[in-house]
């Protein structure tokens, strides 16, 4: 059959979300600051959801131990990230706008590479990076989103992961507690789960729900 045209993938989605949201989500635009295993999960979500526009900001390459978790093909290792995944949302959202950044996201640079978005995904791998992040939206876009997580790691149970609104701009996804440094590292169902909270608070937020 081929690919759908983009009037039959926007009909689709229609259909499913209702015109006035899709038409939102059509309109969205969205930075995720990291493309591991939390950023890459959610923005094939978002993708998946009809946002019209990603914002990919990364700086590193796809490595074999990122593909037990990671939205990338074992044919992909030694890509940069940015590109292996703007070229899997190819496949799967042929109509979406892709901005690839690879960069590594600094105090210095932050404020500029989520300029364009009207919601900040943080799937950051370092703690003061995820503080620095939040921390610099927040006071310097007061109108824009940001959507954090916090605690995914190991076997715990998956209702461990909550969405909480810390303050009415800013959510936090995770069971804020588990870290990597607890003895058992970042398995691919909890990471999963964590990325489609934070992919399903955008997505929320995008459609006018904004309460958690």
């Amino acid at each position: 059959m081929g690919v759908p045209t983009r009037e039959e993938m926007l009909a689709a989605a229609t259909a499913r979300h209702g015109r006035e949201n899709q038409q939102k989500l059509s309109r969205a635009t969205v930075a995720v600051c990291g493309l591991g295993g939390l950023g890459s999960n959610t923005a094939i979500a978002l993708a998946r959801a009809g946002v019209g526009k990603l914002i990919l900001i990364d700086f590193d390459r796809v490595d074999v131990s990122n593909l037990h978790r990671q939205q990338y093909k074992a044919g992909q290792v030694g890509m940069f990230k940015i590109e292996a995944l703007a070229e899997n949302l190819a496949e799967i959202a042929p109509y979406i706008v892709v901005e690839k950044v690879c960069e590594r996201i600094t105090e210095d640079n932050v404020l500029r590479l989520v300029e364009g978005a009207d919601i900040v995904c943080e799937a950051l791998d370092n703690a003061e990076s995820k503080a620095m992040l939040v921390e610099n939206v927040l006071a310097a876009y007061p109108s824009k989103y940001i959507v954090a997580c916090s605690g995914m790691a190991g076997f715990g149970s998956v209702n461990a992961i909550k969405t909480r609104r810390v303050s009415p701009k800013f959510y936090l996804c995770g069971d804020g507690q588990s870290d990597v440094g607890d003895g058992v590292g970042l398995v691919a169902s909890r990471v999963m789960l964590c990325a489609a909270h934070q992919a399903h608070t955008v997505v929320r937020i995008i459609t006018g729900q904004t309460e958690v």
